[in-house]
């Protein structure tokens, strides 16, 4: 949330202690903040937040897209998968150990930081061995050319 939001949260908070019907909130805090004050529904949304025993301004999370939840037991087991069949895909993935499509997108690309090319998954960053088998290739390339 940024600081003009907040603040304003705040003074919708500070009227409505002093008794302040929201109309005239929203009235005074467009004086005030012109383009940048908060729409009139918010302000009478948050009005009634306060008049309901809201206490704080900060904006609570809200219902929807759930946290990702991953443990060493999840990234294992995609791990395994993906080692035994490179092509597999993440709706396939999700199916034997019996987690989400998102929570798999989430551990290939966050935790093992893998990406998709050519339909086979590969790391997004290669190791120090990968990097010296690269150099080798480009090298015998290089000499056959």
């Amino acid at each position: 949330m940024d600081s003009s939001r907040s603040a304003q949260i705040a003074i919708i908070q500070f009227l409505r202690a002093e008794g302040e019907h929201a109309s005239h909130i929203y009235i005074r805090m467009k004086e005030v903040y012109g383009e940048q004050c908060l729409v009139r529904c918010t302000i009478f949304r948050w009005r009634q937040r306060y008049d309901s025993g809201r206490v704080n301004i900060k904006v609570l999370p809200r219902h929807g897209q759930a946290h990702v939840m991953t443990n060493s037991d999840k990234i294992s087991a995609v791990y395994e998968l993906m080692r035994q069949n490179r092509r597999i895909t993440t709706r396939e993935i999700a199916v034997e150990p019996s987690i989400s499509k998102g929570t798999v997108h989430h551990i290939i690309h966050k935790k093992l930081g893998y990406g998709k090319v050519c339909t086979q998954w590969v790391p997004k960053h290669l190791s120090e061995n990968q990097k010296t088998a690269r150099m080798g290739v480009c090298l015998t390339q290089q000499f056959l050319d």
